[in-house]
């Protein structure tokens, strides 16, 4: 009777836990995307940015060493993605370059080629920071999602080797404005003004061509600015030559934060790193009187004139509303993306269609529960109100896991439940079968229940420890609705080994000791 009444308090307790997780389910239990509305993307992060970022940083410390012990005169020039060449070194001197892209440059080779030395960021450097990026552009998307506040979102790589990254979001109140903070990617850059040499713009890509003959050097690009009236709308657009090596880039900021301007405009107060700071100070100090252009994702934000050396801190300008100041102190303050994204897939799941998805799952599940009752009942009669009683059991304990360890239940979720009943009246099936088989060989009631559960136990076992490690398989290497799927039938196994085996056991042990004598079993 000990061993009867400690299984009761455990199923009991197991119940009432699940229960207590659960009620109210709207409240409790988490509905992915397809179930209440939200949007899903898929991104596509540009590594060739931060081989860019990364290789304009590494060249101008190189220069400035090379500078500090005594070598004048010295230029780069970024040839490639991940190579620059460096000039001005006489051939005497290059064990002072050697010395610098040792302690410096640990991930680039180099090569004199007549009278330039050459610079290639090696393989595994070029690999290392391609995942680094992706990596980096991950937990950035992820940070912006937590501050914004979005309730269990999806943020995956999408699979083991690309550079793809899946977001999705349920449940989103302001789907525009969330896009907008996903989408804003704040690759903030700071670069020197080549032309017009004291920032302003110019009103035409012609202008800036005809400045220099027609043909634009190598060392510049072309970007523009918004103009906007005092309103705030847009009349046109002013043209920049920008020198393509990077002063610094977001990755240099230490914070961020909103603040005021000289007119009381919104504007954003950063800090730099010290690293950065000294970059900064270096580039500023040396070019008093020229444009300095902030660029955040490809386009000119403002280009005041430097009046004086800059080194930790300043703001950024560019006629922002309040909202649209909080929304990029909230990505820079979460980091810089390392890279540009592309977005290969813009898709808006409305609330009605969730809900449909709801009704639909719902009433499949229904239905077919449905139907195992009524056949479990007409085949295994007394017997079967056992099975039903611990597969109702099963359900419960799936949807208390389900609220109490903040998983989200998803259309395949709910796949994975229905499977999962399946699965539950297959181990009671076996069970009954083989009772059923003893008691045809002339056993009593009471040895032929020991010998069904005794034999159909490593059956049982079998079956739902390989369905386990493919969801355990599914699980890993999955995203999104896999995902999903694999977390209930995860659940579903555990709980059907603990309510068909243990449950249902208790239950058969609890009637034969109320009547140790019988001698007929309805099944």
């Amino acid at each position: 009777m000990n061993s009867l009444t400690w299984r009761g308090v455990l199923i009991v307790g197991a119940v009432a836990l699940a229960l207590w997780a659960a009620y109210p389910p709207k409240e409790k239990i988490n509905l992915g995307l397809d179930l209440q509305g939200g949007i899903h993307l898929v991104l596509q992060v540009e590594v060739v940015d931060a081989l860019r970022a990364e290789t304009d940083k590494d060249m101008e410390r190189l220069r400035q060493e090379a500078t500090e012990k005594g070598l004048i005169g010295l230029e780069t020039e970024r040839t490639g993605d991940s190579a620059f060449v460096l000039r001005g070194v006489e051939v005497e001197d290059e064990p002072v370059i050697a010395k610098a892209a040792a302690d410096y440059l640990p991930g680039w080779d180099w090569r004199r080629v007549n009278a330039d030395l050459r610079f290639e960021m090696t393989a595994t450097q070029v690999r290392n920071l391609e995942e680094m990026a992706i990596s980096q552009a991950l937990q950035t998307i992820r940070n912006r999602i937590d501050e914004f506040g979005v309730a269990e979102p999806v943020i995956a790589r999408q699979g083991l080797d690309s550079n793809r990254i899946v977001v999705q979001l349920p449940g989103v109140d302001d789907p525009e404005r969330v896009k907008r903070l996903i989408k804003n990617t704040a690759f903030l850059e700071f670069r020197l003004v080549d032309y017009p040499p004291g920032g302003g713009g110019v009103s035409s890509r012609e202008d800036v061509l005809e400045h220099y003959g027609g043909t634009l050097p190598s060392t510049v690009e072309i970007f523009t600015e918004d103009t906007r009236d005092r309103q705030g709308r847009l009349t046109g657009q002013s043209f920049f030559a920008l020198e393509k090596k990077r002063v610094i880039t977001g990755r240099d900021l230490r914070s961020a934060s909103p603040g005021t301007g000289k007119f009381n405009q919104p504007v954003v107060q950063f800090t730099l790193t010290p690293d950065g700071g000294r970059l900064f100070g270096d580039a500023t100090g040396a070019n008093i009187g020229r444009g300095l252009a902030i660029v955040l994702d490809g386009k000119v934000m403002s280009s005041p004139r430097i009046n004086a050396k800059i080194t930790d801190s300043g703001i950024i300008e560019g006629r922002f509303t309040q909202q649209e100041v909080q929304d990029l102190v909230t990505v820079l303050r979460s980091g810089a993306l390392p890279a540009a994204i592309t977005y290969l897939e813009d898709r808006t799941v409305g609330p009605s269609l969730g809900a449909d998805s709801v009704r639909s799952g719902l009433r499949a599940g229904l239905v077919g529960s449905v139907l195992v009752l009524l056949t479990m009942l007409v085949v295994y009669r007394g017997s079967g109100v056992n099975a039903i009683l611990m597969l109702a059991v099963n359900i419960l304990l799936i949807f208390g896991a389900l609220a109490y360890f903040g998983a989200t239940l998803t259309l395949p979720g709910i796949a994975g439940i229905v499977l999962t009943i399946g699965m539950a009246v297959d181990a009671s099936v076996l069970i009954l079968e083989r009772v059923r088989e003893e008691l045809r060989a002339g056993r009593t009631v009471k040895a032929a229940i020991e010998a069904g559960y005794g034999n159909a136990l490593s059956a049982i076992m079998d079956g739902n420890i390989t369905t386990l490690i493919a969801a355990l398989f599914l699980f890993q290497f999955g995203t999104g609705p896999v995902r999903g799927f694999a977390v209930t039938l995860t659940i579903g196994v555990l709980g059907t080994l603990f309510a068909m085996v243990f449950g249902s056991r208790w239950l058969i042990d609890l009637r034969l000791a109320r009547n140790p004598q019988i001698e007929k079993l309805s099944i």
